[in-house]
């Protein structure tokens, strides 16, 4: 007799399915695993059979032999255990042999026959819901499967309780949905005195999500700025926070903190490898651009991340999804997200300062920048010079305008893009105006005469690329939404342009 259980691989945030064969034959005593497992897989032996003994089962001396099926496909995780172990109990008749066949089962056991969370729960549940069967997974994971929609779901904290599910005994109950609890409260832009051009730049940043570089010395408040950014968003529609979560499933955090209600900010250490920032490792895990998708990835010292690690940023960029090619595996995640980085102008940080400037200026500064590359800075649409705050501003009472006025007008701001782009019809790929290319961005960010004159013009004098060009018709398309304009005038390209700055050349 041969069980079968249903379970999947995952291939970036996609499922693909996997048939669990468990054989019980005569023969010497032995326990098999086949199929391409890894060394975790393979692990499943000792852990299974200690689970079975925990609820009183002894494995029959017999050969058994699981296969996991399709044999040629590499098979990662410990998310095997639990459909390993329950194939076992139907082939032993512990079960009844049809009671699996309509669930899409994965966990890890441990050896007193508990269940520990693993990830990825949320894409199977997707393909579970798409397969038309339910899902079995550990308790700890159910309030994560449940936002599949309507899918069966058995959440047992031990498999003794899963057991006695299938015998009649009792029932498990549905998991209920878990929501994210809600954070402290970002930092409010109130906080924040002088710097009126630098709140004006990300106020704009924010409506169209558009990627910014802040340029100005150590302690003009950059870093204060760009954690201000997340309390200007919107919270997540419905859709962003499923292709959010799908991302945090597969690295394992969803099950920690629940499906999420606003933007990810995420800000790693200036020291990250390649593979951390992009994605990769021996298992294809997503990177901090794709858990950075629909949100916010900062990077402050900019040039102080190592080059390879900032070039890797420009595919990203550009098409919203990180690729990564392997010898035995080539994944897509997606990243589609909002790029906020912030350096100094020179490596002592006071270039242009007459009493604080070093000997070596300015090669010192064109050194320093020259470490972030010219197709990487063409790809940033705002370039905001933060000065060092005068000691008046310090002085003076707080502004009256805090985050909660400037974020009410990016939400008006963005529900104007959002009713633009539905009308068109261009699907969920772009949503804001820094995702508007080609035809499109020409339709609805077209300037007047006298705003295309002077777009031409600047182009010219500041010579800028194609993508800065179109860039600048982004920031312009924006700036028009914030102040309610149908169209696109000169001042609103004249805003944009100034936000463009001109590369420094040796």
């Amino acid at each position: 007799m041969v069980a079968h259980v249903a379970t999947v691989a995952f291939h970036g945030v996609e499922t693909r399915p996997v048939d669990v064969q468990v054989q019980l034959a005569g023969g010497l005593p032995a326990f098999t695993i086949v199929g391409l497992p890894d060394k975790a897989v393979a692990e499943s032996r000792e852990r299974v059979r200690a689970a079975l003994a925990a609820i009183g089962l002894a494995l029959p001396p017999q050969r058994i032999t699981v296969n996991l099926s399709p044999a040629d496909q590499q098979k990662e995780g410990s998310h095997y255990d639990l459909p390993i172990a329950l194939g076992l109990m139907s082939a032993m008749e512990v079960l009844p042999s049809d009671a699996l066949d309509e669930y899409v089962v994965l966990g890890e056991l441990g050896l007193d026959a508990r269940l520990a969370p693993v990830a990825g729960v949320l894409p199977a549940a997707m393909a579970a819901l798409e397969a038309d069967k339910g899902l079995i997974c550990p308790a700890a994971c159910g309030s994560e499967a449940v936002w599949a929609g309507d899918i069966e779901v058995l959440a047992p904290r031990e498999l003794m309780e899963l057991a006695n599910h299938f015998k009649g005994r009792f029932a498990l109950a549905r998991p209920k949905s878990k929501l994210a609890e809600p954070g402290p409260a970002p930092p409010d832009m109130a906080d924040i005195k002088g710097q009126e051009g630098a709140k004006r730049a990300l106020e704009i940043a924010a409506a169209g999500g558009h990627n910014v570089l802040m340029i100005g010395p150590p302690g003009a408040g950059k870093s204060m700025l760009a954690a201000r950014l997340p309390g200007l968003l919107p919270p997540l529609s419905p859709a962003e926070a499923l292709e959010t979560s799908m991302i945090q499933s597969v690295a394992g955090l969803l099950h920690e903190t629940g499906l999420p209600r606003h933007p990810p900010f995420r800000d790693p250490h200036h020291t990250i490898s390649t593979p951390a920032l992009i994605g990769g490792g021996q298992r294809a895990n997503p990177g901090e651009v794709s858990l950075a998708h629909n949100g916010v990835l900062f990077l402050d010292e900019l040039p102080e991340f190592p080059r390879a690690a900032l070039e890797s940023l420009r595919q990203p960029l550009e098409t919203g999804k990180a690729v990564i090619a392997r010898a035995n595996a080539h994944v897509a995640y997606p990243a589609r997200f909002q790029l906020v980085s912030a350096m100094n102008p020179c490596r002592c940080g006071h270039l242009g300062d007459p009493d604080a400037d070093c000997g070596r200026a300015p090669k010192c500064a064109l050194d320093y920048q020259a470490k972030i590359s010219g197709p990487l800075f063409d790809r940033i649409d705002l370039h905001i010079d933060v000065a060092a705050v005068n000691p008046l501003d310090l002085s003076a009472p707080a502004p009256t305008e805090g985050s909660a006025e400037i974020a009410a007008r990016v939400a008006q701001a963005r529900a104007i893009q959002s009713q633009r782009f539905e009308k068109k019809e261009v699907g969920a790929a772009v949503r804001l105006n820094a995702h508007a290319d080609g035809a499109l961005l020409e339709e609805i960010a077209a300037p007047d005469e006298a705003g295309r004159s002077l777009l031409v013009e600047a182009a010219e004098k500041m010579r800028l690329t194609a993508r800065g060009f179109h860039r600048v018709l982004r920031v312009a398309r924006t700036i028009a939404d914030l102040a309610g304009s149908a169209g696109v005038g000169r001042v609103h390209i004249a805003e944009a342009l100034s936000y463009r700055r001109i590369r420094p050349s040796a």
